[in-house]
């Protein structure tokens, strides 16, 4: 099938080289000239594992291409996914301004019938919002076309995008009575259909809500771990362990209940404000969700203020990490963007590192930043070192070289990725999150305290 893809960032890009890999002919457009022209090199713009190949594979079969003209893009086509990005505004709702600024070019340049896809996150309603635009164009232009609007929301993860289009747990389609379009999603997705990926079909409103529902309750599973966290390290108890007995309830499941600094990225913060701002637009309140962002702002800062605290004057700091996560160089709503210009501003010295973000970090972060190589490059010299993103070359360090290599003793642990023991051992002082000190040590604090 002939299918458009527009906007290529995550989800578009990935959506379109993934959709040509399985043996459609896409199309994908975007307004930025000079991302375009290096798709067409075959040279991805963000960083994401498999997707250089499957680019490349889908360019030397000649069934995918790039333009910056979707008039070029659109008389062979039959489906248009719009996937362009949706950010929040000040008042926490979803910026449409892309999505209808699409749908309205479509509804200008289209010369027959062809569906139109909200790949996109975005609110209850605005597939409805769509249609009623792309109608009005066409009676404008006096023109006899159906364009049907349908949603079909991602649920790709950063870092194991391709997978997660290729190999979905589910797909999800909201259609609101219309079988020619129903038909037309089903042959798109007909090549992982056979393979026993469900294709779950529901309302347009339905639809819209599942994406933010999904990652609502993922949000909250990270925030009421690191709840339970600040608790934790008042009574002596573990986060961890508390959250390994709570995971091993097969009606609970360990992923995503783990204690950190909270989420950031592209999805979840964006995902449960626009939810936040949805309840309040029907003037419907969902106290969990409000809560799920509340504490995710209060636990980074906690832990911002723990590192502060111990620092002593201008001191050198290591930070291992600069992206949201490990495996993409995404640095949106990433905890480094917070910290590191807190650490300036109190005169500190940063010298940074990660093996893939750094480019991107350079983009966004105050000049004064030192950017190295290695995670022992980073920690030479430094007071403290602080661990923001659990990439797999941080888990395997030396301590004993690490305390070597280090000037002061602090090792603050913002993902619960080393233990206590093993750091302590090394002569360096462990700080994670939600890791209680023992009952006995507390008496005896207390005891010298009374003294």
């Amino acid at each position: 099938m002939h299918i458009t893809v527009v906007g290529t960032g995550y989800v578009g890009l990935v959506s379109a080289a993934c959709f040509a890999d399985l043996g459609h002919t896409v199309i994908g457009v975007d307004i930025d000239a000079e991302k375009v022209r290096k798709l067409q090199q075959g040279t991805p713009t963000m960083y994401e594992p498999g997707l250089e190949e499957i680019l490349k594979r889908g360019l030397a079969s000649k069934r995918l291409s790039f333009t910056t003209n979707i008039a070029e893009a659109l008389p062979k086509t039959r489906v248009v996914f719009s996937a362009v990005a949706t950010p929040p505004n000040e008042d926490f709702s979803a910026d449409l301004r892309a999505v209808f600024t699409v749908a309205e070019t479509v509804a200008r340049h289209a010369n027959h019938d062809l569906v139109f896809v909200n790949k996109s996150t975005v609110p209850i309603g605005t597939g409805q919002d769509c249609e009623q635009r792309i109608e009005a164009i066409l009676r404008e232009r006096g023109a006899q076309m159906h364009i049907p609007v349908v949603s079909n929301p991602e649920f790709l993860r950063e870092g194991t995008a391709v997978k997660d289009t290729l190999t979905p747990d589910r797909i999800v389609v909201g259609i609101n009575g219309n079988d020619w379009a129903k038909e037309l999603m089903d042959e798109i997705y007909k090549p992982l259909t056979r393979t026993g990926k469900p294709v779950v079909f529901m309302t347009r409103e339905s639809a819209e809500l599942v994406k933010y529902a999904s990652n609502a309750f993922l949000a909250n599973k990270i925030s009421f771990a690191n709840m339970l966290s600040e608790l934790c390290e008042v009574t002596g108890a573990n986060v961890r362990d508390v959250t390994k007995g709570m995971g091993l309830d097969n009606r609970i499941g360990p992923r995503f209940l783990q204690s950190g600094i909270g989420y950031g990225g592209s999805c979840f913060p964006k995902d449960v404000k626009a939810l936040i701002a949805t309840s309040r637009r029907y003037n419907t309140p969902l106290p969990l969700v409000e809560a799920t962002h509340a504490i995710n702002q209060r636990q980074r800062l906690r832990f911002f203020q723990q590192i502060l605290k111990a620092l002593p004057a201008e001191a050198t700091v290591g930070i291992w990490g600069l992206s949201f996560k490990p495996n993409t160089d995404d640095m949106r709503e990433a905890p480094s963007l917070d910290l590191i210009p807190l650490l300036l501003a109190a005169k500190h010295r940063v010298q940074a590192c990660d093996p893939i973000a750094a480019e991107n970090a350079r983009k966004l972060l105050p000049p004064e930043v030192l950017y190295t190589a290695s995670a022992m490059e980073a920690a030479k010299g430094a007071d403290a070192v602080i661990l923001l993103t659990e990439w797999d070359m941080f888990r395997g360090i030396d301590m004993q070289e690490l305390q070597r290599t280090m000037r002061g003793n602090h090792l603050f642990d913002g993902r619960n990725i080393y233990t206590p023991e093993e750091v302590e051992e090394a002569g360096l002082s462990y700080h994670g999150i939600g890791m209680g000190t023992p009952q006995k040590e507390r008496e005896k604090t207390s005891a010298g305290a009374a003294c």
